[in-house]
């Protein structure tokens, strides 16, 4: 009897280790709301590289993870409104990218893992606590990496390459408190260069045309564009004017370089999203999101193109070049 009862319950069991199985896999299929600010190829690529930190750790998009992605168009009430949705929708973790839409995010989500990228200063902006300097836990449902640029040296280095130019110019977004504390260094930096800083500033990406023309106008004799989200979203239309008045356009981030600008000395946007989501990948494993330290992207490179250098009357000093980590040629 018991012979010919075993393989009956060994069935009984398989089938019931497989539902158990497929059970479990079901529930740990993970849901991902994504918010971004604006497009443009620094933060697609800060996206990107978070959800090939994902998929690399065995989290493929549609079978473990599914994301909602979601784009403010550079409107903060839609940030706000996209952030009440992901509340609302439940999803296990949001991966907010740049300062308005984490800021929005951190507001109205407070027990839900958040994970930030592209941020300049966590602690101003209100992410972490004020007793949580880079590197450590914040002790909150929320971590991240921030993108602080090194806004002195890249300064610092743009100035070789039109030596002659003593007069600048920068646009950005004033409510944006991301582009604010870069510029609060721009001028710091200017004046320790001896270099006078023409500002002007815009509050959509609409005005950026009219804004570079006013820069053009005031005899700028060079351009920086910083960590300024809505001006870099409308950059073509600031290398339309510096091509077109020959005035020597530099960026922080190296993703404008092919998009016209003549170096930039930054920021990997694809790594720094690629860490946020090996931080990500800790959380979905179990571990809690104030349990993992929040901190600054490490890794800078210099990209030149000699193509924009060309079309804006510059010509690249030989020693420049050759520290380049990457050139684009004509």
């Amino acid at each position: 009897m018991w012979k010919k009862l075993c393989p009956i319950l060994i069935l009984i069991l398989v089938g019931a280790v497989s539902i158990s199985f497929a059970q479990e896999k079901k529930s740990k299929i993970f849901k991902i709301g994504v918010t971004q600010i604006v497009s443009h190829p620094a933060l697609d690529g800060d996206s990107k590289g978070f959800e090939k930190a994902l998929a690399d750790a065995g989290f493929k998009e549609g079978v473990h993870v599914t994301y909602d992605r979601q784009n403010a168009q550079g409107d903060m009430a839609n940030a706000q409104t996209i952030a009440q949705k992901f509340l609302d929708a439940k999803v296990n973790m949001v991966h907010s990218i740049a300062t308005p839409t984490s800021q929005a995010v951190v507001k109205t989500i407070k027990n839900i893992p958040v994970v930030f990228s592209s941020v300049t200063d966590p602690v101003d902006a209100g992410l972490v606590p004020k007793t949580s300097p880079p590197g450590t836990k914040s002790g909150t449902n929320v971590t991240g990496v921030s993108d602080r640029w090194p806004v002195h040296l890249q300064f610092e280095m743009y100035a070789k390459f039109v030596p002659k130019a003593k007069k600048w110019g920068t646009i950005y977004n004033a409510g944006d408190a991301n582009s604010m504390v870069h510029i609060k260094e721009m001028r710091e930096s200017a004046k320790k260069l001896g270099l006078e800083l023409i500002e002007t500033t815009i509050s959509t990406s609409a005005e950026t045309l009219q804004a570079v023309q006013s820069l053009a106008g005031k005899g700028v004799q060079a351009i920086n564009i910083t960590s300024d989200n809505t001006a870099v979203s409308a950059f073509e239309a600031i290398v339309k004017v510096c091509n077109e008045k020959k005035i020597p356009l530099f960026a922080g981030d190296v993703d404008s370089v092919p998009r016209g600008a003549i170096a930039a000395y930054g920021l990997d946007y694809f790594l720094i999203g690629e860490s946020a989501g090996k931080k990500a990948v800790q959380i979905l494993k179990g571990t809690k999101p104030g349990d993992i330290p929040w901190g600054p992207a490490e890794k800078f490179g210099l990209v030149v193109s000699e193509k924009a250098a060309k079309a804006q009357g510059t010509v690249i000093p030989s020693d420049l070049l050759k520290k380049a980590d990457k050139v684009i040629k004509e």
